[in-house]
C-alpha cells in the first residue's frame, strides 16, 4: 500500500515538472535558426525540441525499416522464419527476461513469484519445454503438488520432455510412499535414460526394496556399464543380490537352482558370511564335504563367525567331541588369536568335559574383550571344575550387564539385527550390514547389575578363607542364599537342623 502511494507521487511530481519546463520554454525568447539549400528555417524553443524528438522517432523507424528490410531479402533467399523472427523478437526478449526473472526467484525459494514469472514467460516465448519446467518446480517450491502434477503429465506429451515428466511424477509418488507406481515409473524413466545415475540408485533401490532381486541385478549391471559404479563394489554387490535371490529360490522348493546361485554368490564375494553358509550347505547337499571345507575355510580367514562353526559341524554330525577337536583344528589355526576362535575352542573343549583346556582355550578374554558369551564360557568352566555356586553365579551376574559382542549392525543407521539381511529395516540401505561391535550407549544405571556380582557372589572360589573367618567372626546379619535351578533341595528337617 505504502508503495503504491510512493509511486503515484512519483508520477504526478514528473508530471508537473514536465509542464512548468514547457511553461519555461514557451515564456523563453530566441530561438534556433536552421539552414538547409539556401533556406532558413527559425524555430522557436519549444519547437525546436519537438524537432529533435521528431527527428530521433525518425531515426529508430528508419532502423526498424532497414531490419524488416533485412529480414525480407533474408525470407526471399529461403530463410521462412526471418520475418515472423523479426516481429517476435521483441516478445522473444520479454518472454526470456520473464524466464530469468522465474529462475531467480525459484532460486531464492519464492515459488508463487517464480510461478507468476513462468506464466508470463509462456504468454510471450510459447515454449512449453521450457515454461512448464519452471512452473513445475516453482509449484512444488511453493506447495501446490497437484499444480506440480498436472504440469509433470503436460510434459510427458512431448519427447524432449517426457523423461523430466516421469521423474518429477516418480519423486513424488516416492514422497507419498506409493513405491508400487514409483517402481514401474522408475523403470520408465530408466528405459528412457539408462545412463542417469540418479534414476540408477533409486530404481534399484525400489528393487531392492519389493525384493526383485533379479531386475535389481540388471540395474546394477547396467551401472557397471555405464560407469556409475567401482567394479569391486559391483562384485560385492551383485554377491549380496545373488545371495537374496538364491534364499528366495530356496523358499519356493527349488533346491537345486538355490544351490547353484549360493555357489556363485560366494564366488563373487567368498567374505559374505551369509553366501559361504548357504553355499556350504548346498555341497554338504551334494555330498561334497572337502568344497563345503574349503569355502568354510576361505571365509573363516577373512571374518571368523558363530554360523561358520556351525556349518563346519554339520558336514560330520554324528563325530565324538574329542574327534571334532581334531577336525576343527584346520579352522582354527587360520586366525588362532581372534576371539572368535578362542572362544569356539572352548566351548569345544567344554563339549569334551577338558575344562582345564578350556581355561586355557578362552585365556584373558573375559578380562580384555568381555561379552556375555565369553562370560558365560567362564561360568560353564567353574561348574565344569567344580568351584562354588556363588562363583559361577559371579560369571553370570557380569554376563547380565556385559555387551553383546559383534552383531549384525548397519553401518549407515547403526540399527542392530537379530539376522543378516540384504537390506537395513531401518533406513533401507543396501548392503550396509556388517558384523561388527555394537557402539556403546551412554546410558548408565546407577543402581544396576553393575553391583551384583558382589552381592551374589564372588568371581574367585574364596569359600575356604569364608569359613576361616566365620570361625573368628560371628555374622550380625541374615545371609540370603541363592539357589541355583540344579541345586538340589535341602531336606525340611537338614534345614530345622542347621
Amino acid at each position: 500500500m505504502l508503495w503504491s502511494l510512493v509511486k503515484i507521487l512519483v508520477f504526478v511530481g514528473v508530471i508537473v515538472a514536465i509542464t512548468l519546463g514547457l511553461g519555461m520554454l514557451l515564456e523563453t525568447s530566441g530561438g534556433v535558426r536552421v539552414s538547409v539549400a539556401n533556406t532558413e528555417f527559425t524555430l522557436s524553443p519549444l519547437m525546436a525540441i519537438l524537432g529533435l524528438v521528431a527527428l530521433l522517432a525518425g531515426f529508430w523507424v528508419l532502423l526498424k525499416v532497414l531490419g524488416l528490410l533485412n529480414a525480407t531479402f533474408h525470407f526471399l533467399n529461403g530463410d521462412e522464419t526471418a520475418i515472423s523472427r523479426y516481429f517476435t523478437r521483441n516478445r522473444e526478449r520479454k518472454g526470456f527476461e520473464a524466464l530469468a526473472d522465474g529462475l531467480m526467484a525459484l532460486a531464492s525459494g519464492e515459488g508463487r513469484t517464480a510461478m507468476a514469472k513462468a506464466a508470463k514467460a509462456e504468454k510471450y516465448l510459447a515454449r512449453p519445454e521450457l515454461t512448464n519446467l519452471l512452473t513445475a518446480q516453482a509449484a512444488e517450491s511453493a506447495g501446490d503438488t497437484k499444480k506440480a502434477q498436472e504440469v509433470y503429465k503436460r510434459l510427458l506429451t512431448d519427447e524432449r520432455t517426457r523423461f523430466v515428466g516421469v521423474r518429477g511424477i516418480m519423486k513424488q509418488k516416492l514422497a507419498e510412499g506409493d513405491t508400487d507406481t514409483a517402481l514401474k515409473l522408475a523403470e520408465k524413466a530408466f528405459a528412457l535414460k539408462p545412463k542417469h545415475e540418479e534414476t540408477q540408485n533409486v530404481l534399484l533401490g525400489l528393487q531392492a526394496k519389493t525384493e526383485d532381486w533379479s531386475g535389481a541385478r540388471k540395474t546394477l549391471n547396467a551401472k557397471l556399464k555405464h560407469g556409475s559404479l567401482p567394479r569391486d563394489v559391483h562384485r560385492r554387490r551383485d554377491a549380496v543380490l545373488a545371495l537374496s535371490e538364491a534364499k528366495d529360490i530356496l523358499a519356493e522348493g527349488s533346491s537345486i537352482e538355490a544351490r547353484e546361485t549360493a555357489i556363485e554368490a560366494n564366488r563373487l564375494s567368498p567374505d559374505l558370511i551369509p553366501a559361504a553358509v548357504l553355499a556350504a550347505r548346498g555341497y554338504i547337499e551334494q555330498g561334497k564335504p572337502k568344497y563345503a571345507t574349503r569355502v568354510i575355510k576361505k571365509s573363516w580367514a577373512a571374518q571368523p563367525h558363530p554360523d561358520l562353526a556351525a556349518v563346519f559341524a554339520e558336514i560330520v554330525p554324528d563325530e565324538t567331541p574329542e574327534a571334532r577337536i581334531k577336525r576343527f583344528t584346520a579352522l582354527t589355526r587360520a586366525q588362532p588369536d581372534h576371539p572368535e576362535t578362542k572362544m569356539l575352542l572352548a566351548e569345544l573343549n567344554i563339549a569334551a568335559e577338558n575344562f582345564p583346556e578350556a581355561r586355557r582355550a578362552v585365556g584373558d578374554l573375559a578380562e580384555t574383550a568381555a561379552t556375555a558369551r565369553s562370560l558365560t564360557i567362564m561360568a560353564a568352566i567353574e561348574r565344569g571344575e567344580g568351584s562354588d555356586d556363588a562363583v559361577v553365579r559371579g560369571w553370570l551376574t557380569r554376563a547380565l550387564s556385559a555387551p553383546r559382542g559383534p552383531q549384525w549392525v548397519c553401518q549407515n543407521c547403526q540399527t542392530v539385527h537379530p539376522a543378516w539381511a540384504p537390506t537395513c529395516s531401518s533406513c533401507g540401505s543396501l548392503d550396509t550390514l556388517s558384523w561388527a561391535e555394537v557402539p556403546e550407549t551412554s546410558v548408565s544405571m546407577p543402581a544396576g547389575t553393575a553391583m551384583l556380582p558382589l552381592i551374589v557372589g564372588a568371581l574367585q572360589d574364596k569359600s575356604d578363607a569364608v569359613e576361616a573367618e566365620d570361625a573368628e567372626i560371628v555374622p550380625d546379619h541374615e545371609v540370603i542364599v541363592v539357589k541355583l535351578d540344579d541345586e538340589p533341595a535341602k531336606d525340611e528337617d537338614a534345614a530345622k537342623a542347621n
